[in-house]
């Protein structure tokens, strides 16, 4: 059995709206206490595998679930518990699991932590659960879904952490129309995705963390002879992957910048994505690209704050610059999780779920897309993006500021779709090419950054002339650094496209 299921986190001041909305009609309320297992290795959580019994109604269910093929889709078994004392919880065993989808893979975890899976393993409670599950069915479009919406806690020795967050499930029909429901609910009660699990926050609990570690980009998964369509999907999926789980630890209010700065790579990744392939997925709503580059001005805006002020204010007043106060005017800076939390942009990332599914075979959306033409489009793509580079590079120090920009964002593109579609040209030359990109991404950084760094230095001596010094002196710099870049941007031309080979 797949699971296809979103989650989302409900802020406090609408926990009773949104828990008086699902329980109208014939709705259902029940107390779930649940406990969670693993070897003494940790067999299972190495490959993802939940295990868990549950009581639900009076009957214990002992459930096990695994990875699907993307964050809101899962493998799940159930199987129902022989009676237990009043005061016990019955043990689980992994054999209950034993041919379905997910007792494969349980097996081949076992397997790898060097288990032998046929013989009984000894399993260990680490954490469990009690919450006050209301649920109800409804129709969206096609589809039958299950609202499910939790208060309570999750328990780790003597550490609690609270549970207040909306489950939608689908039953039956088509995940579109999940997603639609899902997207008006999210818009009415300010509702965002969230994509840690029960387990995992009880698996961080018990060890003492309270956000996940940052994600970085991963390559997508191709299929040989993929078409465009499948390869455009492949594509979302990998800036999902990154986008998604970054995105949830903001939300959450992680104090971790490399969580805001992977949340902005999968950002740009995905903006690539949109803009370079664009030919591959006639679906594509132009709206999303403002939201987007809204969110990620916002989010990148205390970044540059903290890179004018912890990184380059100390080499300013190492050359005898007077102090400057950079904190007035931080108020305007949103917090982090209200950005990410902002209807809008939680709208489009669910409309991108919504484009990342696969098609009905035989659909009109794949005609006429097949390897052949997604190759030849790619190609011609790649080759404008590095022709571009090529000749801005030879003129960078004449160009206008605005102009050095773009050049620095078209490298960017060049680099994200060439690691996109690596795959298909070939890995190894696709990555000894854009290894060698490095250095002028480097110089191209550091000059953008310079050039950030004096716009807010001259905003600032508005009402503050000590910081003219620091406008003058990056001026200064200016050329020369821009000579580093123009130079950089030249050794390219040296380079040998993978993408004609």
């Amino acid at each position: 059995m797949t699971e296809f299921e979103l989650k989302f986190q409900v802020d406090a001041a609408h926990q009773t709206a949104v828990e008086a909305a699902v329980a109208r009609g014939r709705s259902h309320r029940a107390h779930l206490r649940a406990r969670y297992y693993d070897t003494a290795d940790g067999a299972l959580a190495a490959q993802r595998i939940v295990l868990r019994v549950r009581k639900e109604d009076g009957a214990w269910i002992q459930t096990a679930k695994a990875p699907g093929r993307s964050l809101v889709e899962r493998l799940e078994h159930n199987a129902e518990l022989p009676p237990a004392p009043a005061s016990a919880t019955p043990l689980p065993l992994l054999g209950r699991h034993e041919g379905t989808p997910v007792g494969e893979r349980i097996a081949e975890a076992l397997r790898q932590a060097g288990h032998d899976p046929a013989e009984t393993i000894e399993l260990v409670p680490l954490y469990g659960t009690d919450v006050w599950r209301t649920t109800r069915e409804m129709r969206s479009g096609d589809a039958l879904v299950e609202l499910a919406f939790d208060v309570g806690s999750v328990r780790a020795g003597d550490k609690t952490q609270p549970l207040r967050e909306l489950e939608i499930e689908l039953k039956h029909g088509s995940p579109s129309s999940l997603l639609e429901l899902a997207g008006r609910w999210s818009a009415r009660y300010g509702l965002w995705l969230d994509t840690v699990s029960k387990s995992q926050r009880g698996e961080r609990l018990a060890r003492g963390a309270t956000h996940g570690a940052p994600v970085k980009a991963s390559p997508p998964r191709l299929k040989t002879g993929a078409s465009g369509p499948e390869l455009f999907r492949a594509v979302l999926d990998s800036c999902l992957a990154q986008i998604l789980p970054n995105a949830s630890e903001v939300a959450a209010g992680s104090p971790d910048p490399e969580h805001v700065h992977q949340l902005r790579v999968g950002i740009r990744r995905l903006r690539t994505a949109l803009r370079e392939m664009a030919s591959f997925a006639p679906a594509i709503d132009p709206a999303w690209e403002p939201v987007l580059a809204e969110t990620f001005g916002r989010l990148g805006r205390q970044r540059d704050r903290d890179h004018v002020v912890g990184g380059l204010q100390p080499r300013l007043l190492a050359h005898g610059a007077p102090p400057v106060d950079l904190g007035e005017g931080s108020a305007a800076i949103q917090p982090a999780e209200e950005v990410v939390r902002d209807r809008a942009f939680q709208s489009v990332l669910m409309r991108l779920i919504a484009a990342s599914l696969p098609v009905p075979d035989g659909s009109a959306a794949e005609s006429g897309s097949g390897p052949g033409s997604a190759r030849k489009a790619i190609r011609a793509r790649l080759s404008t993006l590095h022709r571009q580079v090529l000749k801005d590079g030879q003129r960078f120090e004449r160009l206008e500021p605005e102009q050095q920009h773009r050049v620095r964002k078209r490298l960017k593109r060049l680099r994200y779709l060439g690691e996109f579609v690596a795959p298909l040209f070939g890995r190894r030359a696709a990555e000894r090419f854009l290894a060698q990109l490095e250095p002028a991404q480097d110089a191209l950084g550091a000059h953008n950054d310079a050039a950030i760094a004096m716009a807010a230095f001259r905003a600032h001596a508005a009402h503050d002339g000590a910081a003219w010094f620091a406008v003058g002196w990056l001026a200064a710099n200016q050329p020369a650094s821009a000579k580093l870049c123009r130079q950089a941007l030249v050794r390219l031309a040296d380079l040998r496209p993978f993408w004609k080979d």
